[in-house]
């Protein structure tokens, strides 16, 4: 119960990478305030949460306004009495191509994926730092930061700003013992990548051809990885970004795969 106690806020925490990291700190002994956009399924899964010894609250929130995240961390700090963690977790993701893309699509991922990170980062350092006993901010980023693929354009130029928000925000902030770290997920089986990216048996054997280790990632994989950089245990690592990814960084070629 490495986290027992501690307060963390997870956006984007009514379905996928955003609700396993909620139910792994809610295991762990954690306060957890999750917030998202849609309403009724984060009440579903807020409902879902509740037998866990940690504390669950929520709120919904659009993490492109400043003010609803201004007042995610006030509910935080009002329930719990301080703010230890955030993770900025919301995100969309649009398959277009590349010549496509329309101003009003471009802002709308970048607004949601980036600037929202941003404001989270941003409030809930000045949080941490009002405290006085440090802290950990979490990024979810993703392998698209660092890959190019034409059809996830404005989903990986955003990832890739989260990446520098990363190594700005953990430079900035660790003067006042705030740690702030990324995790790069390769294809993890979410709503989302079913919905955007499995699509058909050719998509999956694409996804798969590029991974060594031939299968996708489960979000308790990744919400493990969130866990270890709110802990303790990774009280000198801050600036990074972190891929869990079943080996699809380290590979430059195709593999053969099994067909099911």
């Amino acid at each position: 119960m490495k986290l027992k106690n501690k307060t963390v806020i997870v956006t984007g925490a009514a379905q996928g990478l955003g609700y396993a990291c909620a139910l792994r700190f809610l295991q762990d002994g954690a306060n957890v305030v999750m917030a998202d956009v849609n309403a009724e399924k984060l009440a579903e899964s807020v409902q879902d949460l509740i037998e866990f010894d940690g504390a669950v609250s929520s709120m919904v929130c659009d993490v492109t306004k400043r003010e609803n995240l201004q007042a995610l961390v006030g509910l935080a700090v009002s329930n719990y009495g301080n703010l230890d963690v955030m993770i900025n977790n919301a995100g969309i993701a649009k398959v277009q191509d590349f010549l496509e893309i329309s101003d009003d699509e471009y802002d709308a991922v970048m607004d949601v994926n980036l600037r929202g990170a941003f404001i989270g980062t941003q409030i809930a350092g000045k949080q941490m730092i009002a405290q006085g006993k440090g802290g950990v901010i979490i990024n979810m980023s993703s392998i698209n930061a660092l890959v190019a693929n034409p059809m996830l354009s404005t989903y990986a130029i955003s990832k890739g700003g989260m990446n520098q928000l990363t190594n700005i925000a953990a430079v900035g902030l660790a003067p006042h013992n705030i740690r702030v770290c990324g995790i790069g997920p390769g294809t993890i089986l979410t709503d989302m990548v079913a919905d955007v990216i499995m699509t058909s048996p050719e998509a999956r054997h694409n996804v798969l051809s590029r991974t060594p280790m031939e299968r996708c990632g489960e979000p308790r994989e990744i919400a493990s990885v969130a866990a270890f950089l709110a802990s303790d245990d990774a009280s000198y690592m801050t600036g990074q970004t972190v891929y869990p990814d079943g080996g699809r960084m380290a590979l430059h070629y195709s593999i053969p795969v099994k067909d099911e």
